[in-house]
Parts: structure tokens; C-alpha cells; sequence
């Protein structure tokens, strides 16, 4: 495939890292519910494969994007299943962990490894300020399930910013092998490469993939990817093989929905726009309600846009 911005033929996927699961670009799935508010399995199975065909590398399941909070023990394990289920078996299963309580972060750690997933991606404790030491017994219950363990820094997520200090503290644990950065300062990557030099860093916020990748990010776990995965596994591509000058006609053209994945709005705006790329979103679950009329507006111009200039 080749556009306005050069696009190239995705290809050289050959199978699961089996020590960096996390590696290439991961789609942080949004999960697809009917006007009923019920998960849509299908869409979800069939959306999976679309990914997959489309040049995702792998999927983060049942993350923020996948409004986690919202669904039930059953629904997010039934989620996880069928997830594992309909991934290639050459593309990686990432599976969120998260929860107010380090029993339930370590429970859905051990039904990832039951259900196939291969890590696990856990924020630190939701809803509380843990002090450093509960952070690292925290991961240390998650990483005791046996997958490799991906945190996730996003301090606007929580109340907890990982700091590379308090990282390379949690990273002595066994097991603990990456971290999806989040916080917006792309500094942060240099200082954990010091200090924890064999934790590999994952972008981990859509509108820093190129400032992060391009010094190194092993992997982008991205929102945008659900809606257009082409053009972003290309724009990732790109920034890894050294060629971001070749990338900025595409990197400018997604900017603005790549903007997006840093607002409280997110989860809206990207169903949204996937939406308008001729994917299903579908509603969100209460408390999110839809974007308001000039946001929506302003979001849908910018994606028939970015969809023109990518040559889609």
C-alpha cells in the first residue's frame, strides 16, 4: 500500500517475542458495546483479527481504553478469553490487571495466565497513595502469577506517579520487565534507561510516539491503532527504523487525533473516530457520555482529513 505519505507494505511480523511480548505496536482495545450497554463479543473477535490483518503487532486487553472499571469479574474475563481466542497465533495477548486492591490485580494476573495472555499490564494501586514500599509489594503479588509484567505509568490514571526512581526500586522484582510511560515527559526514558537499564520503555501515550520511539521505545501500546492500525503501524515503523523525516507528512496529517488519547475524553473521542474511519465504536458506558457537539464535530473533520492525506 502506498499514499501520499508513503506508505509501505507492512510485513516482517513472525511470530510472538516470547521475552518482549510488548514489542512493535500494541492496540490498546477499546471494547465494543451494543446500544444495550452489553459487551458485543463478535465485533470484539472480529475487530481483533481486522487489527491483526492491518499490521497490529498485539493487544493490550481490558486497560482504561477498554473501560476496565465498568465491567463485571465475568464480563472482563469473558473479554480476555475471547481476545486470546481470536489473536493470530503470531500476535501477543497483553492482558490489564489493574484494580483498587493488590488481591484483585493479583487474581486477574493469574487468570491471564490461565486464559493464555502472554504478560500482564498493571498500574500501580488505583485510588490510593500508596507509599513506595506498597507499591513494590503491589507488583510483587502481580509478577508472583509467572508472566512478565508490563507497569503502566500514567499518574493521570491514578494518584501514584512511577518515577524512575521508584521504578528501578519495583523493577528489582523478578518478572518486572517493562513500562508503558504515560506521564508526558519524555525525559523519563533516558532516566530509566540509567537507572534500570533492562526494563524496556513503551510508549505509552499516542501524541509522544514519535518523541519516545525515536530514542528507542520498544513497543508503542497506543489508543489510535483501533481506528486507523495501518497508518499507525507505518507512523511506528517509520520513527523505529530511523526514518522519521519520512514520517512527518503522516505524523502531521494524525497529530491531531493522536492528541486526543491525553484528554479526559479519550475513550469517547476514539470511538468516536473510529466511527468515522468505517469501524464500529459504539457507546460508552455510563459515567461517559458521548462528546459534546462541537468537539464531535471538530473530531470527525479532523479524521476525514488525516483519513485524505494518508490516502486511505
Amino acid at each position: 500500500m502506498t499514499g501520499a505519505t508513503g506508505m509501505a507494505d507492512l510485513d516482517g511480523i513472525d511470530g510472538v517475542d516470547g521475552d518482549r511480548p510488548w514489542r512493535g505496536v500494541v492496540a490498546a482495545l477499546v471494547t465494543p458495546f451494543g446500544a444495550d450497554l452489553r459487551v458485543d463479543f463478535d465485533r470484539l473477535q472480529e475487530h481483533v483479527r481486522w487489527l491483526a490483518a492491518e499490521g497490529c503487532d498485539g493487544f493490550a486487553v481490558a486497560g482504561p481504553l477498554g473501560e476496565y472499571q465498568t465491567l463485571t469479574d465475568r464480563e472482563r474475563a469473558d473479554v480476555l478469553r475471547a481476545v486470546v481466542q481470536a489473536a493470530p497465533a503470531d500476535r501477543s495477548v497483553l492482558a490489564g490487571v489493574s484494580g483498587y486492591g493488590s488481591h484483585q490485580s493479583a487474581y486477574w494476573a493469574e487468570q491471564a495466565a490461565r486464559a493464555g495472555a502472554h504478560a500482564v499490564l498493571a498500574l500501580p494501586p488505583t485510588g490510593y497513595q500508596a507509599r513506595p514500599a506498597e507499591v513494590v509489594a503491589h507488583y510483587r503479588e502481580i509478577a508472583a502469577a509467572g508472566l512478565p509484567v508490563v507497569a503502566y505509568n500514567d499518574p493521570g490514571e491514578t494518584v501514584i506517579d512511577l518515577t524512575p526512581e521508584l521504578l528501578a526500586t519495583v523493577a528489582e522484582i523478578d518478572g518486572l520487565a517493562a513500562v508503558q510511560e504515560a506521564s508526558g515527559d519524555v525525559r523519563r526514558l533516558h532516566r530509566i534507561r540509567m537507572l534500570c537499564p533492562h526494563v524496556d520503555v513503551l510508549a505509552g501515550v499516542d501524541d509522544l510516539v514519535r518523541e519516545l520511539v525515536v530514542f528507542g521505545a520498544a513497543g508503542w501500546i497506543g489508543g489510535l491503532p483501533n481506528a486507523l492500525p495501518r497508518q499507525a503501524a507505518c507512523l511506528y515503523r517509520r520513527f523505529a527504523d530511523g526514518d522519521a523525516h519520512g514520517a512527518t507528512a503522516l505524523y502531521t496529517a494524525l497529530y491531531p487525533l493522536l492528541s486526543w488519547d491525553s484528554r479526559p475524553e479519550s475513550v469517547q473521542a476514539l470511538k468516536c473516530t473510529m466511527e468515522v474511519a468505517g469501524r464500529y465504536g459504539g457507546p460508552c458506558r455510563p459515567p461517559r457520555v458521548p462528546l459534546p457537539t462541537v468537539d464531535a464535530t471538530r473530531l470527525r473533520r479532523d479524521v476525514e482529513r488525516a483519513l485524505a492525506a494518508a490516502g486511505h
